[in-house]
């Protein structure tokens, strides 16, 4: 019985902290759109994740404003593989998360079962609503992925290292 209560105490703990922790919006900027066509495609794409609520679209900058479902788990990287399925490339993917509850370890987070590492951290506190932005490789340029330094191999064994700046 002792067994099963410890085991028990952490996922309860662990749910609570998703629940808490969210993903509020983020901005997604595209390249390759050339027409209205195209962004009904990623538009269309997008919208068959069930955490996303709601997307504006801004057909000037290529951007759409993407807000996301309460207490539902967010995951970026099926956003940007459903920008690529409709044959498209993240140019920039700016989150908001909000950090009440959350304390950074070593500059990190996690989330969902992934770990944000902040590229640009010095040991920030971070309270409330907080917009970042993914600098990892098929959420960047090329040329701003080159500008970061940083370790891809993820020691945890477990979800995805993303690497983000503030």
């Amino acid at each position: 019985m002792k067994t099963l209560k410890i085991f028990i105490l952490p996922i309860i703990f662990s749910v609570s902290t998703i629940a808490n922790a969210q993903f509020t919006k983020a901005e997604l900027q595209v390249s390759g759109l050339t027409c209205s066509m195209c962004s009904k495609a990623t538009d269309k794409s997008l919208r068959t994740l069930n955490f996303i609520d709601d997307i504006k679209a801004d057909l000037n900058r290529n951007v759409f404003v993407i807000t996301f479902k309460k207490d539902m788990p967010v995951n970026l990287e099926l956003i940007s593989k459903k920008v690529k399925d409709a044959g498209f490339f993240v140019n920039n993917l700016k989150a908001t998360f909000d950090f009440d509850n959350i304390k950074l370890n070593n500059n990190s987070f996690s989330y969902a079962g992934d770990t944000y590492h902040l590229v640009n951290g010095d040991n920030k506190s971070l309270s409330g609503q907080v917009a970042f932005t993914v600098v990892d490789k098929d959420f960047v340029s090329k040329s701003v992925y080159k500008k970061y330094k940083f370790d891809t191999a993820n020691s945890s064994g477990t979800g995805r290292v993303y690497h983000i700046v503030i």
